[in-house]
């Protein structure tokens, strides 16, 4: 396996330091054992164990635990932290672009993109001012000590319409982030109102938004109504078929005229596609993913391959659908993206993704 324009080892580049990315590097280190070159591009130099932000959040786990530091777990794979900013297709090059601004041409032989998802906003007023957004570490983080201070500062308030404000947890979005960072935060506020001597004037109000009938639509109605009955057996607040419509003034306004006063606003209404891939010209489907067939190759794009949550990649559990944008999905499609990447360049076939969860 040689590069056909230096004759040195084949480079492979994967752009996105996320479940995908991260397990493409890891399987491709596994199985190439130093016989390809490999460079990941990454906006971090660590990999966020997303699924359990909700724990870092109520310090179930420590910080540490919930990041996989990528130079410490990828040993013969270069890491470089910043973003792909152009793709030269002819001359099979990405644009890469560093913290501190500089730019480099980066040549490839193949080509991964695993650039996951980008929260979703949305045109409310006040909302980027007033929401706090679960995604990263430090949201997480941020997140748990502005809730503990909302105890603070309700503990010393002597009007009781401000306290109860201060007392009230408004969560948009009912898939697992939004419910589980509710359900730990109600835990941990419950722990810690033992150590406020006046708790038994304090009375926290916990309320879930969501703008569909259900919650928890990736694990099916069975399992989503008993974490529904959970929440509820718990006094959690559950506005189905709800939507925010302002978010001005402390006060949360939905749009059947609902008015919360709140201080705190957790935004968790769910992912979009990260625009890595429409800015690297890759042909993308109607949600903005990249195109790609049951391998995992871009359509058009010799040697590109795209996985994870901005690949639109066809279920085989689901006919005619693509996979969700699960963890549990781009890890799986990381391995096998790099199987493929070294079938292909040994001439051998590319293996379609085949996951039923």
């Amino acid at each position: 396996m040689r590069n056909e324009r230096s004759g040195q080892r084949p480079h492979v580049l994967i752009v996105g330091g996320g479940f995908g990315g991260f397990s493409a590097a890891y399987e491709l280190e596994r199985l190439a054992k130093g016989t390809v070159e490999s460079t990941l591009v990454s906006g971090d130099n660590s990999m966020t164990y997303t699924p359990f932000l909700p724990q870092a959040a109520s310090g179930t786990l420590e910080p540490r635990h919930v990041v996989v530091p990528l130079r410490r777990a990828l040993r013969r794979t270069r890491l470089l932290v910043g973003a792909a900013a152009h793709h030269d297709r002819e001359h099979r090059t990405i644009g890469f672009r560093s913290e501190s601004g500089e730019e480099h041409e980066l040549p490839y032989d193949q080509l991964i993109l695993a650039p996951g998802s980008v929260s979703r906003t949305a045109p409310v007023p006040g909302l980027s001012e007033a929401a706090v957004g679960f995604k990263t570490l430090a949201q997480a983080i941020y997140l748990r000590n502005h809730v503990l201070k909302r105890l603070e500062a309700a503990s010393v308030t002597a009007d009781p319409r401000e306290r109860q404000a201060q007392l009230t947890f408004v969560f948009v979005g009912g898939g697992y982030a939004g419910v589980e960072a509710l359900a730990e935060l109600e835990d941990l506020v419950r722990d810690a109102l033992a150590a406020f001597p006046d708790a038994h004037g304090l009375t926290p109000r916990w309320v879930l938004v969501e703008a569909t009938e259900s919650i928890f639509p990736e694990v099916g109605s069975r399992l989503a109504s008993y974490a529904l009955r959970q929440l509820v057996d718990r006094g959690i607040e559950v506005r189905m078929g709800a939507l925010v419509e302002d978010a001005r003034g402390g006060v949360v306004t939905l749009r059947d005229g609902e008015r919360i006063p709140t201080r705190t606003l957790v935004w968790t209404a769910g992912v979009r596609p990260s625009p890595t891939g429409a800015a690297l010209g890759m042909p993308l489907d109607e949600r903005g993913r990249i195109r790609v067939d049951e391998t995992m190759h871009v359509a058009g794009m010799p040697g590109v391959w795209a996985v994870g949550d901005s690949a639109a990649i066809p279920d085989p559990a689901r006919p005619g659908l693509t996979c969700p944008p699960t963890s549990q999905h781009a890890v799986r499609q990381g391995r096998l993206v790099a199987a493929n990447v070294l079938a292909h360049a040994e001439g051998a076939p590319a293996r379609p993704f085949r996951y039923r969860t």
